[in-house]
């Protein structure tokens, strides 16, 4: 008997019942459940993370009032879909526009075509003037490019999941999802996130051509095309993408050589392909410069595809002046196989390029541009684990032997692009470089390949911090800055306009001063194409008083604030300041 319990009690010790044993059950249990409902749980992650996105691209559009460039957009759409003409804003090609038309005409605002102000005009008249609703009609104007946004991103998870594999891909969606300046710009109708989704998806499209060139070359041409006709900032990235559609051609070519030469027996698409694009060796060179023109050459006829929407008559009759293009950017303007329109937007392009623009940098105003400007901006306005992600991924990508190939297509457009927008002249904002959250997203996702024991709870730990950074500082996305900068709360002590203060905050400016100051005299400086007296914001310009008269409230836009000199200066410096709407609106007592 007492052997017998001595037995009974070590059988047990060594099968542990209870909780002891429940743990590895259940952990056990759940390995299976995933590995049963993989190919479920991905769509379901997917999703997740594209309906938080869109809820604060909606939720954010709900609540912002018209930016500075949006009524020229909605504008220009609302009469182009009304007259069929090009008239309003040359220096951007049509497409974005017509993209915002769509949403334009779900809306179907009253359009006064007997208006005859210019392109800024034509939008506020539009929007305050025609017994619209600009809250209801910038909803819908909106609208189009939110959904694009979320199309987009499903292209960064596929080109990350053609890299890395799905974990990679969902790594790089979240940090697309999670961007504050993707969500920011993704929520209003602008053409910043359209002309950056088009050139990734072209990338993308000349990184599958180096497996099947017939069909994803032209198709990438495509999106370069919609691209190049939705804005012109897109024009440096066509020869690294015409170099990276030879490039793939000529890989398509070196996986091929030792398939025999075509016959009565070859299939025919392989005929096709080689009829196309030169068989063997010899044929390499031959067929990476068709794959080049073929790409460029698709492009363009997208340009004139998207005028020809627009006006099939391509009558051009602007309504501003065109300023003369000389030098070098005259041969280029010349030298471009595009429209009239194109050409002329060209040469307004080159002549804001030349205007003394003011920037404002750490609290530095300047006039002129500083090289160093979007590398800086960048640095307050990229969540912290999304610039440590960017650095891995960068890193995988040159160091890791697979991924070797895939580096040019995602750090070469980018450099190029980055490089150009840091020599322009606007130091405006963060926009200007939006193409970095979305190609370094994907390249981000690449740090997961690094065959380190940490790499994987290292590099989900800083997705989450990103998520966590995005999640807090909703739904002020526009005057985001990371954690080390302080966040939204103290944007404006570093950088101004669309970084800050885009004119996006005028409605909620009318609810804090009905709610918390009624009766009182308001003075305002306004920063943006917003009416104040439509939001029931009855104020003077304190500019055009004397000082002594300016009492009450003094409300100034931030951007305004950062640039102020002379009287304003003195009036802000001589007034305490008592509150702030949305980081973007400084309300002061005198």
């Amino acid at each position: 008997m007492m052997a017998s319990e001595e037995t009974t009690v070590v059988l047990d010790r060594e099968k542990p019942t209870g909780p002891e044993a429940a743990g590895p059950a259940t952990a056990a249990k759940l390995r299976q459940w995933l590995r049963r409902h993989r190919r479920l749980l991905l769509p379901l992650v997917v999703t997740v993370l594209l309906a938080q996105m869109a809820v604060a691209m909606v939720s954010t559009a709900l609540r912002q009032t018209p930016t500075i460039d949006e009524p020229v957009y909605v504008g220009t759409a609302a009469v182009s879909l009304h007259e069929h003409r090009l008239r309003y804003n040359p220096e951007h090609p049509p497409l974005g526009k017509l993209i915002v038309a769509v949403g334009v005409a779900v809306a179907d605002p009253r359009v006064d075509l007997a208006f005859s102000g210019d392109q800024g005009q034509v939008g506020r008249h539009l929007l305050y003037e025609s017994g619209n609703d600009p809250w209801r009609l910038m909803l819908w104007a909106r609208l189009p490019v939110i959904t694009l946004t979320l199309l987009f991103g499903l292209v960064v998870f596929g080109f990350a999941r053609d890299l890395v594999g799905a974990r990679g891909a969902v790594a790089a969606l979240a940090l697309y999802a999670f961007s504050p300046d993707v969500i920011a710009q993704g929520s209003l109708a602008t053409l910043d996130l359209p002309v950056t989704g088009f050139l990734v998806t072209s990338v993308w499209l000349v990184w599958r051509a180096r497996r099947r060139p017939r069909l994803w070359l032209p198709l990438s041409g495509v999106a370069l095309g919609a691209a190049l006709a939705t804005k012109m900032s897109a024009l440096p990235a066509v020869p690294v993408l015409m170099a990276l559609a030879a490039g793939s051609v000529w890989v398509w070519h070196g996986r091929r050589r030792d398939v025999p030469p075509a016959g009565p027996t070859t299939p025919p698409a392989r005929r096709g392909a080689r009829s196309w694009l030169g068989a063997g060796r010899r044929g390499a060179l031959l067929g990476a410069c068709a794959g080049a023109a073929v790409l460029a050459l698709t492009a363009v006829a997208v340009v004139w595809a998207t005028y020809l929407a627009v006006d099939p008559r391509l009558r051009w009759t602007p309504e501003q002046h065109i300023p003369a293009a000389h030098g070098l950017h005259g041969l280029l303007v010349r030298l471009m196989p595009f429209p009239d329109a194109y050409r002329d937007g060209m040469r307004i392009q080159f002549a804001f390029e030349k205007a003394p623009w003011k920037g404002f940098l750490f609290g530095r105003l300047y006039s002129g541009p500083l090289w160093y400007y979007l590398p800086a901006a960048l640095l307050v306005k990229t969540p912290l684990g999304m610039l440590a992600l960017w650095a891995a991924g960068a890193l995988a990508l040159v160091t890791v032997r697979r991924l070797r190939p895939a580096a040019p297509y995602l750090l070469a457009p980018t450099a190029v692009l980055l490089a150009a927008a840091m020599l322009g002249s606007r130091d405006f904002g963060t926009r200007y470089a939006l193409f970095m959250p979305v190609f370094l997203a994907v390249a981000a996702g690449c740090a997961l390949t690094v065959r380190l024991r940490w790499t994987p709870v290292a590099t989900w730990a800083l997705v989450l911090f990103v998520a966590a950074s995005s999640m807090h500082t909703y739904p002020y996305y526009l005057p985001y800055s990371n954690e080390a900068f302080g966040g939204p709360a103290k944007t404006h002590l570093r950088l101004h306009d669309s970084n800050v203060d885009w004119g996006q905050d005028l409605g909620a400016l009318a609810d804090r001063l009905r709610e918390r100051y009624g009766g009182k005299r308001v003075w305002l400086v306004y920063k943006g194409s917003g009416v104040p007296s439509y939001y029931g914001i009855h104020a003077a310009d304190p500019r055009k008083r004397p000082a002594d008269e300016v009492r009450g409230l003094l409300v100034v836009s931030d951007s305004a604030v950062a640039k102020a000199t002379g009287r304003l200066a003195a009036l802000i410096h001589s007034s305490r300041e008592i509150d702030e709407v949305g980081h973007s609106i400084t309300i002061y007592r005198r």
